[in-house]
């Protein structure tokens, strides 16, 4: 057995045809990429790739494959150059009927052993969807439907960053995730958190109990891989290694979670549209106390607040632990060329953020971005809470 670290969430902006496929994400983000970032720069050796049922995609991955440097697994992913393993994934927006009636959308992150399965899925998903080139279009299926085609092809589904106010299961459709997944429920083994939540917020909610936590980037840029990651124990890394550590099976398990502190999160706390204010009292409200105004975006924080149903956080024996990290490009005074600088140096992030003393950084970066990366390491630092699509600040 050995560790690896993990991030499972990974956007495309563009195919190398130059077509749209994440119209929020750069267009340097594609699939060779990823790769070459991941095996690089982030010293991550498990990337989910999540816009891989897009036909322009597909297209890239078998060129991928064609140039020598990548191969698949009998076991499952894409291996590239011996250092990073590659799962092909599809984020798909379902459609709900939500709490009070209203209508709800969630994203579901849906993952695949073998290009074969992501081709049969997409060409299913196209028959739900307008537009099947884009990712994370709206379909007209429900997480309760959704489930038994990704099963159909030999996937698994996992809820993405359950909490968040616009496309979530808790943030805009149920109270509790079984009211959407019935008897199907227990086929849910893993939830993706979200940048605005952690452990200590969604283990006050009885029900996720027994479900694996996962802290994925959901990067839209290069940079912003592995701002938030896991680190997992494997015997190897595939597919379906990856899938027995999210079942907790044969010694294979979630180790840890590393995740940013919660309040940097874009939509931890309530924000008032009209006055532009984060609003940070005590108890949810859904009227601005400092305007009056209505128009108001609920936060993770306060929706959390409503909905739990345990008064104290109290997470089960074998819950890994959730470690506060703040990535290079979040620390106040490490800008683009120091990060360059650094991994000149010492290769990966991963390196920096894990194995390096202070005085290492120091050598190359001087003392007041060494204490800067230090303070950000061992969290202490002042973080002032994001709300309404802005992320938090750190003093």
């Amino acid at each position: 057995m050995y560790e690896i670290f993990a991030d499972l969430h990974v956007h495309i902006g563009r195919a190398e045809n130059g077509k749209p496929i994440k119209i929020t994400a750069a267009k340097t983000l594609n699939f060779a990429n990823i790769a070459k970032e991941c095996a690089e720069k982030k010293g991550i050796q498990v990337v989910g790739i999540i816009d891989c049922a897009s036909p322009y995609v597909i297209e890239d991955i078998e060129k991928f494959l064609e140039t020598g440097e990548a191969y698949e697994l009998q076991d499952g992913g894409i291996i590239y150059k011996d250092k990073v393993c590659i799962l092909l994934g599809s984020e798909v927006e379902t459609s709900e009927n939500g709490r009070n009636g209203k209508k709800g959308a969630a994203h579901n992150l849906c993952y695949f052993p073998h290009l074969k399965d992501i081709k049969g899925f997409s060409n299913e998903l196209s028959h739900h969807l307008k537009n099947i080139t884009l990712s994370t279009q709206r379909t007209d299926l429900s997480g309760y439907e959704l489930i038994d085609i990704v099963k159909k092809y030999n996937g698994i589904l996992i809820p993405a960053h359950i909490f968040t106010p616009f496309k979530s299961y808790y943030g805009n459709c149920t109270d509790r995730l079984k009211d959407i997944f019935k008897e199907k429920y227990d086929e849910i083994f893993a939830v993706e958190l979200g940048l605005s939540s952690d452990t200590f917020l969604a283990d006050t909610i009885s029900e996720l109990e027994n479900k694996t936590f996962l802290t994925n980037s959901d990067a839209h840029s290069l940079p912003k891989i592995a701002r938030e990651y896991n680190k997992i124990k494997l015997e190897d890394i595939s597919y379906k290694e990856i899938v027995k550590a999210l079942k907790n099976e044969d010694g294979r398990k979630v180790i840890s979670n590393y995740g940013l502190d919660p309040k940097l999160g874009k939509y931890h706390r309530t924000y008032c549209d009209d006055c532009n204010k984060t609003i940070e009292t005590k108890e949810p409200v859904e009227t601005c106390p400092y305007c009056g105004g209505k128009n108001v975006t609920f936060g993770v924080f306060d929706r959390i607040e409503l909905i739990k149903d345990k008064e104290e956080t109290k997470s089960p024996e074998n819950r890994p632990p959730y470690i506060y990290q703040i990535p290079l490009g979040f620390i106040p005074g490490v800008g683009g060329k120091t990060i360059e600088k650094l991994l000149e140096n010492f290769e990966t992030e991963m390196n920096i953020l894990h194995k390096l003393s202070q005085d290492d950084i120091e050598a190359v970066a001087g003392k007041k971005v060494a204490v800067a990366i230090e303070k950000a390491r061992t969290g202490n630092c002042i973080v002032h809470a994001g709300g309404g699509g802005n992320y938090g600040k750190i003093e």
